[in-house]
């Protein structure tokens, strides 16, 4: 199997999901500038945090616009795996691969913190290796992660079941107190109806260690290595 993590002008979290790939789950993984027009031979594509050129406009607005992202999006009509991290789930709604739009935060703050996440969905490819409600302890780093989408578009991400992640307290209830960002209905991750595109606001990848505060994120990557390796042995 091999991973591909793409590079935008500004992306900062490229090397942490680079890092994970590679360290802790011990697979190949390439570098993607955003420049390139064609995806070589990848298994999956992360679109990591950070920023991206042209965020002062709106997060993700002109990184949609980016050569690799019509290659992004022809793989991932293609049945290809696309994990989008922060600034790479704005960027997945930005270029239509998600629905909705990532607002500034409630508060018009940076929030720069860990929460708990709460696991909605366990039949996708990312996050089968969880159970159904099981409480994650995540980082978040992000300005404009507040979440929405219109009524109807709401109604069928409940009816499809593809709200993946919900934040929530310690104990596992969504509460708006336990909402940081504001995000509608407490979303923090959502998926498309095919299930191979996944986009979230909290960092998996900076809690995939112990020494890193909270290992509860790698799970997130063995679900999708264990995916690709049983789809290599078919």
């Amino acid at each position: 199997m091999k991973f591909g993590v793409v590079v935008f002008p500004g992306s900062n979290c490229d090397h942490d999901a680079y890092h994970v790939i590679s360290k802790v789950l011990g697979q190949p993984v390439d570098f993607i500038w955003h420049e390139q027009t064609t995806l070589g031979e990848y298994d999956a594509v992360i679109l990591p945090g950070g920023f991206s050129y042209g965020d002062y406009l709106r997060a993700g607005a002109l990184a949609r616009f980016s050569p690799i992202m019509g290659a992004v999006r022809e793989f991932a009509a293609r049945g290809g795996f696309v994990l989008g991290i922060c600034n790479g789930f704005q960027i997945l709604c930005e270029s239509g691969l998600l629905p909705g739009a990532l607002m500034r935060n409630r508060g018009r703050r940076f929030l720069c913190q860990f929460v708990h996440v709460r696991v909605e969905a366990t039949d996708t490819p990312f996050t089968h290796l969880y159970r159904p409600g099981q409480v994650l302890y995540l980082p978040i780093a992000h300005g404009e992660g507040n979440y929405y989408c219109d009524p109807e578009t709401l109604a069928e991400l409940r009816r499809e079941h593809r709200i993946v992640f919900r934040y929530c307290d310690a104990n596992g209830r969504v509460t708006e107190a336990a909402n940081p960002n504001g995000s509608l209905d407490n979303i923090a991750g959502i998926c498309n109806r095919e299930r191979n595109v996944l986009g979230m606001m909290p960092h998996p990848e900076r809690a995939a260690e112990e020494i890193l505060g909270s290992s509860d994120g790698r799970a997130l990557f063995q679900s999708l290595a264990l995916v690709l390796a049983a789809m290599a042995r078919e």
